[in-house]
């Protein structure tokens, strides 16, 4: 006998609550699977899952259950209304960095009004989630985007190929791709390894087993990549531009301070995120 819509999710429910996992897990996994809307699985209730759908959603919540997060099960996350693939080369983009952006585009917008042609480069790419969202969202910006690993930069440009964002993508370590090209920049931005590496022991194995260390640690108070950002910027900004960073809360002071120091006419604002945590700074300069 067939298990029903109904009794998938339960079994799932309480599974997942059990290793203290995200217990709507089980709707996302189903739903990917069964090809539904959540209207359409809501309405499907009382019916019959097929043997084969049953048996691949419980292997997904089961792998879920021992720490794979669900947007690597499944592939792909939403972020800014887009679907961004997903795998276990890139860090999964995190509604924060939405703020980030939002945060990012007002301030071009004051700095520089509707101006054609902005250079803007996205430090650290990942999965792309920031350099195509930039370029989507304002098509006359000229949008750069780097990235340390091959295999992240693979799927930031798959990435921008399925969303239709015109994206130049160049592999190397933080800013020395745009220093070798002699380039200028009008906006420099990055969500860069922030978390220091003692906070590792208590972070969720869902994060520290799976998602790349080369994108989420960064020394023993999470600042080095910071630090490094003050010796590389000024050789790729121009007179008149903007440094936009996503950073770990608790950090604003001294990132702000850090970019104080090397922009001491800069004007440098800490902003919250929604949850009320500091974590943008950003950095009018000229």
């Amino acid at each position: 006998m067939s298990r029903k819509v109904f009794e998938a999710l339960n079994w799932a429910s309480s599974f997942l609550k059990e290793k203290g996992r995200d217990e709507n897990a089980g709707e996302i996994l189903l739903r990917h699977y069964a090809g539904m809307s959540r209207a359409q699985l809501f309405a499907s209730m009382r019916d019959g899952l097929a043997p084969e759908m049953w048996a691949a959603f419980e292997q997904a919540v089961v792998r879920h259950y021992e720490g794979v997060p669900v947007q690597y099960i499944i592939g792909h996350e939403e972020f800014y209304g887009r679907r961004f693939m997903v795998n276990p080369s890139v860090l999964i983009p995190r509604p924060e960095t939405e703020e980030l952006i939002e945060g990012t585009l007002l301030r071009l917008e004051k700095m520089f009004g509707m101006q054609e042609n902005l250079q803007l480069a996205d430090i650290g790419t990942g999965s792309g989630a920031i350099a195509v969202t930039l370029k989507l969202e304002r098509p006359s910006l000229n949008v750069t985007a780097t990235d340390l690993s091959p295999e992240a930069l693979a799927t930031a440009r798959k990435n921008a190929a399925a969303l239709g964002a015109e994206v130049d993508f160049k592999q190397g370590d933080l800013l020395q791709p745009l220093i070798q090209s002699g380039k200028k920049f009008d906006g420099i931005i990055s969500n860069p390894p922030y978390i220091p590496a003692g906070d590792q022991s208590w972070m969720s194995e869902v994060v520290t087993e799976h998602e790349p260390h080369l994108a989420l640690f960064a020394g023993e108070d999470g600042l080095n990549l910071y630090r490094r950002f003050m010796e590389e910027l000024p050789l790729v900004l121009k007179e008149k531009s903007l440094v936009a960073f996503e950073i770990g809360a608790g950090q604003g002071v001294a990132v702000a301070g850090l970019l104080e120091n090397a922009f001491p006419q800069a004007k440098v604002e800490i902003v919250d995120d929604i949850n009320g945590k500091d974590r943008m700074v950003y950095a009018e300069i000229g």
